[in-house]
């Protein structure tokens, strides 16, 4: 596997040759202190260049990176962008040595913004001294921030009322449509309470990472092992077994941020709404009425 200076090499290498790269900047964890270095990291880097559609039109120019295992142009897949490069273009490229680069070409007429505003970003290169000045790279604008009392009301309401397509999905035994919701709506707000519970308790003073990455790092065992158990496996029962321990762990934890920030928790939704999921769960499989 290349170094990361390698790496470098031979990202500066091409910038400083090709007359159209007219700057460098990089984003993303490798400008962030607090994450640990690990032979996975990304190189995220952006050239800001001029002629930008030369590019485009001979990618063959990233051959230069090294011998690739895969490679993903998002602009031009009908499936993520209407192929409109005006704004941009990304290479995304994953190399035969393990290494990682998520490579960005930015118009030089959208130089002053190249990083869209991301605080954990860095200059590398500015051939004509052109690029605003940016303050040493920060992660504060990713740590968990500090909920309203209304966005806690707005993440309970969520949970308890989606909890219930849930349920109704798997009394039709619809096991695709409440693994669904299970997932798609139901866990973000208990992803979200949790990661409010870890900054009452590290004064919100630090990130929990993309999808919650660092999360096991600031539970304890036991909330962690809850955590774990509402993954459902492929049966009807898994995911009956998944949403109650769901609902026990967001109890847990909502009651928790309720107190330290001196928020009202709802607990006559919750009782009512686990009433009813504990009511659908022992329906009878041919019921004419829910009650």
């Amino acid at each position: 596997m290349r170094t990361e200076q390698e790496m470098f090499d031979i990202i500066m290498g091409f910038a400083e040759k090709d007359e159209r790269v007219r700057a460098v900047g990089m984003n993303g964890s490798r400008t962030n202190s607090n994450v640990p270095k690990d032979i996975f990291q990304d190189f995220d880097i952006v050239y800001i260049v001029t002629d930008l559609e030369s590019f485009v039109d001979d990618p063959t120019w990233i051959d230069i990176f090294g011998e690739r295992i895969i490679l993903q142009t998002p602009n031009n897949m009908p499936l993520f962008s209407s192929g409109d490069n005006k704004d941009g273009f990304a290479y995304l490229m994953l190399f035969t040595d393990g290494n990682r680069i998520d490579l960005s070409l930015c118009p030089i007429q959208k130089r002053d913004n190249w990083n869209g505003g991301d605080k954990l970003s860095i200059i590398l290169l500015d051939k004509d001294e052109a690029l605003p000045n940016l303050p040493a790279p920060t992660d504060e604008d990713y740590r968990v921030q500090v909920p309203s009392a209304e966005f806690f009301s707005d993440c309970c309401n969520e949970f308890w009322w989606v909890s219930t397509y849930i349920v109704k999905g798997l009394w039709r035994r619809e096991i695709l449509y409440a693994q669904d919701h299970l997932n798609l709506y139901v866990r973000p707000m208990l992803l979200k309470m949790l990661e409010w519970q870890v900054g009452v308790n590290t004064n919100f003073s630090l990130s929990i990472g993309k999808n919650g990455k660092y999360l096991e790092k600031y539970l304890d065992q036991t909330m962690w092992g809850k955590l774990m158990s509402t993954y459902a496996n492929g049966t009807y029962e898994g995911v009956w077994d998944a949403l109650f321990a769901m609902v026990d762990l967001f109890r847990t934890s909502a009651l928790e941020v309720a107190e330290q920030l001196k928020f009202s928790y709802p607990y006559e939704e919750d009782k009512r709404v686990s009433s009813y999921l504990q009511h659908i769960k022992n329906l009878p499989a041919h019921a004419t009425d829910i009650y």
